[in-house]
């Protein structure tokens, strides 16, 4: 079996991605598959002993089962939360697409799926040239769109699914994040939406608690990759 990976994106910052993308590695592990982790790109980081970390990338490591060092997971990590593209540039850094194509050859070599989370939304930069998108074409990577439910969802979510398309990447299908608990028309919405995208992977209600991974065990079989 090769290894299949998938490019989690998001509707915006802060929608929900790395929830996602950290529950599914957990799913797809408890079915007996090798999974790796990847944030190519990731600001927004804190300075340890061991140097600048990602909460999003240890949040994926921890549900990982293929153990690689973090700057394999986590090539580019930069301190301010800005646009990564910014964050490089004050750093001195040039992103370079190749690292990270390399980097994912790496883990998929050990791997039977690879869960690569994006940051920010599915156009973000990352260079003055390149973005997200160009992420996910270079690993040729089903795209996994999350949508936070909240006000102004629709607008993004039918863009970024617009977007994905004219950039000819494969739509592995969208989630439904319930992030706004009060929001006004919440089944309207989401009927509008599985009528443009169709049925979601998974619709995750608001959680009790912000360190709870919804359990997306439906949707790893969907998701798993065939022989």
């Amino acid at each position: 079996m090769s290894a299949r990976g998938y490019f989690v994106t998001g509707t915006d910052t802060g929608v929900g991605k790395t929830l996602f993308s950290a529950a599914l590695t957990r799913a797809l592990a408890r079915r007996g598959l090798r999974v790796a982790v990847m944030k190519p790109v990731a600001s927004g980081a804190v300075r340890t002993a061991d140097g600048l970390r990602s909460e999003d990338a240890l949040t994926l490591i921890a549900e990982a089962t293929v153990a690689a060092p973090y700057e394999t997971v986590n090539p580019y990590c930069f301190s301010p939360p800005i646009s990564p593209h910014i964050a490089a540039a004050q750093a001195g850094v040039q992103i370079d697409l190749a690292v990270l194509k390399s980097r994912y050859a790496e883990l998929a070599a050990a791997a039977d799926c690879v869960i690569v989370e994006g940051a920010g939304g599915w156009l973000a930069p990352i260079t003055p040239a390149a973005g997200m998108a160009e992420i996910a074409r270079i690993l040729e990577v089903p795209v996994i769109l999350v949508v936070g439910m909240r006000l102004g969802c629709l607008n993004h979510a039918l863009l970024t699914r617009e977007s994905i398309g004219v950039r000819a990447a494969n739509f592995a299908g969208w989630v439904a994040n319930g992030i706004d608990p009060a929001m006004d028309c919440a089944a309207e919405n989401g009927r509008t939406l599985r009528a443009r995208l169709g049925e979601p992977l998974a619709e995750i209600p608001a959680l009790e608690r912000a360190d709870a991974l919804p359990d997306l065990t439906a949707a790893a079989a969907r998701l798993m990759p065939r022989s």
